[in-house]
Formats: C-alpha cells, structure tokens, sequence
C-alpha cells in the first residue's frame, strides 16, 4: 500500500495513495500519519484497506513528521570508493533534525551567507512501525512500516569544517521526504532498488541498494541496541556513488536547479532549489 500525507482545505491528513488517487484514511480529519502509524501495522494496513472516501484537491505533503531522523553516512560501496575512504567498520551513524523536512514540490532554500557547497544525496528511508529496543535483524525488518525517499541534502563547507555533521545537515529544508510511504509487503526486498538523482535533467547518481556495506535490517538492529526506535522514526540508509562534492570540478546546488530524486517501487522526489 501507498500511505500519505496530503493538505485538503489547509489541513493536513493521512491518506492512502491508489492510481494516483487519494483517499481518507478514516481517522479524524486532521490526523497525520505518524499518529496512525503509532496505532501499529494491523490498524494501519486494516484503515487502508477499507478507505473508500475520495479525497477532492488533494495536494501531497511531506508524509509525515518523525518523532527523530537517524542518518547514516557511507554506507555504499561506491560512495566509499568516490570518497577515497576507508569502509566503516560499524555504521557511521548521525543525526537530522526533523524541522529540516520538507514535502513533494517544496524548495531547497540556500542561505548564500551561510552555505556555499550543498550537495545531493538521494536515500532509502525507512519509516519505523513499532518500537524497537535492542531488536535482532529480523525484528528489526518486521518492524519497518514501510519505505520513503529522502534526499539527504547537505552543506558539505559546514559538515566539514565543524567536525561533526549535525549542523551542515540539518538546515532548514534539508531533508525532503516523500511522495509517499510504500508498505513492506508491495515494495519487497529492500536490498534490490534502484536509486537515481537527476539535476536539472541530468542524471548524477544510478546505483542500487545492493551497493550498502550495511543492509536495512543490520542498520535498524544496530541503532535499536544504542536507543529506542519509535513508530514514525525514519532511518535515512546512506547514498550511492555521484554527489557533486566528490566531483572533478566539484559541483554544488545553486538557486534556479530542479531536484529529483527516485526509489524504484516508491515514485520520485522533486524539489526546485531557491535563495534566501
């Protein structure tokens, strides 16, 4: 199933996603989809199944807001390789705030006098279902409530030179989410999808899930042993090789781009950058 949040007449609610069209949830108008989430896996899959109400004017948001947004960094084969860097012995794991989400359509904001090199990075997200606490593998995969695109945007002059990656990740508007949240059952094996970036109609990443040092179970179970992870938790799993900073000229975002980043099996991602 295909679950969402979309804004009717200024309200923001969960919605279910069938042939492009949506239908209400049947949970009070006003309900986002983390709160449905948090009901667990059958309530969610049970409402979606019996959705019949169609939704008039729909317009997709972000498809929900995460209680956290754990990230991981190099976690590709070939992204290692590009880095020229050693492959991590363990998950390399940080943080994005969520007040830097955004939804399908929402511009990328740069701020010319904080930032000069922002970077793409498209990402499998895993959206998380029901607590998980020192989950094994398999746990941690049953777990999963389903899958999104992230675009793990980043301000590579401020991850570096702070040493740590909170604040060069975490600007506002760096982190688009969305269009929808694919179920486990109709996406499949989570280690066998196709990711690409496309900027300004340009194609800079192709590569596949098969590429992670670290598969989506492993990374959820090894997060759950340091901290709890809760329904509408979203777990960003790394990106591929081609981000513009590991480039020969290096290339960053600028005001005027068009973004687009897809997953096999969930839709893609778009968003046009601006200034401040």
């Amino acid at each position: 199933m295909r679950l969402g949040t979309v804004r009717v007449d200024g309200i923001r609610s969960a919605a279910v996603e069938r042939e492009g069209i949506w239908y209400a949830l049947g949970v009070p108008t006003g309900t986002p989809l983390e709160t449905v989430l948090a009901g667990g896996a059958e309530q969610t899959l049970r409402l979606a199944a019996s959705a019949s109400e169609r939704l008039a004017g729909a317009v997709p948001v972000a498809p929900l807001r995460p209680g956290k947004i754990v990230a991981i960094g190099l976690n590709y084969l070939d992204h290692i390789r590009e880095a020229g860097m050693d492959k991590p012995e363990r998950p390399l794991m940080f943080a994005k705030f969520p007040s830097s989400v955004i939804g399908p359509g929402e511009p990328i904001v740069i701020d010319g006098e904080l930032t000069e090199r922002v970077d793409w990075e498209v990402e499998l997200a895993a959206v998380i279902g029901a607590p998980l606490r020192r989950a094994s593998p398999a746990e941690a995969l049953a777990g999963v409530a389903g899958y999104t695109v992230a675009n793990d945007v980043s301000a590579r002059d401020l991850q570096f030179a702070d040493g740590q990656w909170t604040r060069g990740k975490s600007l506002d508007t760096f982190c688009p989410l969305g269009p929808v949240v694919v179920t486990p059952d109709e996406l499949g094996d989570p280690q066998s999808l196709r990711l690409r970036t496309v900027v300004n109609g340009e194609t800079v990443q192709d590569s596949s899930t098969k590429e992670m040092l670290f598969g989506v179970a492993e990374l959820l179970s090894y997060c759950s042993r340091a901290f709890t992870l809760e329904p509408g938790d979203v777990v960003l799993t790394g990106t591929p090789w081609g981000c513009g900073e590991f480039m020969d000229p290096r290339r960053s975002l600028r005001p005027g781009d068009v973004l687009e980043v897809t997953v096999e099996g969930i839709g893609t991602l778009r968003n046009p950058v601006v200034g401040l």
